[in-house]
């Protein structure tokens, strides 16, 4: 079954939805966004968070030692990493703290050179968090594996997943309303992804 992740979670009634739907991961976002959380709001929601429910952290072109003290203190479980950052940085980082490491690339009309570091690809489209939809097609083949994000949503997710067979899908703008989360598009969501 592909696994579902919900990002972009930024306030205690995004947790007690998740609690209730039971997606696989959520994302904390640390980097500059509307989305973006502290380190001291991420901890209190992480200790509310269903234990069942993975915390993904996301950074951009951030310190390792931050990354590394944010996960060696319990408050998130992965990171994502969804800056400019390298095999090297990659591979320093998870020597620091053993995180594992989600790497996102941005896919426009063709697909770039793949990190070999990470753990595991996140592809979404060239302005993430958008709710912009990537080429589909241009990811065929993908050994490691991947979450797919860009532009989802329950009308489309399960299409995206007979298409491109991600590890798992990633969700954020299109399970809000008016620039919340939504819970019944959560559900909704979550529902739709795990029939595919």
């Amino acid at each position: 079954m592909v696994k579902v992740k919900i990002c972009g979670l930024s306030r205690a009634q995004d947790i007690a939805a998740v609690n209730r739907i039971l997606p696989d991961y959520v994302g904390f976002v640390f980097a500059e966004s509307r989305r973006k959380i502290s380190v001291e709001k991420a901890a209190e929601f992480k200790e509310k968070l269903d234990p069942d429910v993975a915390a993904v952290g996301v950074f951009v072109d951030e310190e390792i030692e931050i990354i590394a003290d944010i996960f060696k203190k319990g408050i998130i479980d992965i990171v994502q990493l969804h800056g400019s950052e390298s095999d090297e940085y990659i591979k320093r980082l998870k020597e620091n703290c053993g995180c594992p490491v989600i790497k996102a690339v941005r896919v426009d009309s063709i697909l770039p050179d793949l990190p070999l570091e990470a753990d595991y690809l996140l592809f979404d489209s060239i302005v993430a968090g958008s709710g912009q939809r990537l080429n589909w097609s241009l990811i065929t083949g993908i050994e490691k594996p991947f979450f797919l994000a860009g532009g989802l949503s329950a009308g489309n997710v399960k299409i995206a997943i007979e298409k491109t067979k991600p590890f798992a899908v990633d969700v954020s703008s299109g399970v809000e309303t008016n620039g919340v989360k939504d819970s019944g598009k959560i559900r909704n969501f979550t529902n739709f992804a795990r029939k595919a």
